[in-house]
């Protein structure tokens, strides 16, 4: 029982000393490697890599054709 309340304490204790910085609005943690179902976008200011679910990471748009121009769908 002495072992298990000791157990208990140490690791409320650890929780409190290593706080884990967020980024990505509170979606990511930075961290030095990503685990393999996450991915890095941005690095955080401690040059470590923000690690974010890819469901948060936006995705880029798709660019138009570039045959059209104004001149082609404007009417004379």
């Amino acid at each position: 029982m002495k072992l298990l309340l000791l157990l208990l304490t140490v690791t409320l204790l650890l929780a409190q000393v290593t706080p884990v910085m967020k980024c990505w609005g509170k979606s990511g943690r930075c961290r030095t490697t990503c685990k393999e179902s996450e991915v890095y976008y941005i690095l955080c200011k401690t040059e470590a890599k923000c690690c974010v679910d890819p469901k948060y990471v936006p995705v880029k748009p798709k660019l138009t054709d570039r045959n059209t121009s104004l001149e082609s769908t404007s009417a004379v």
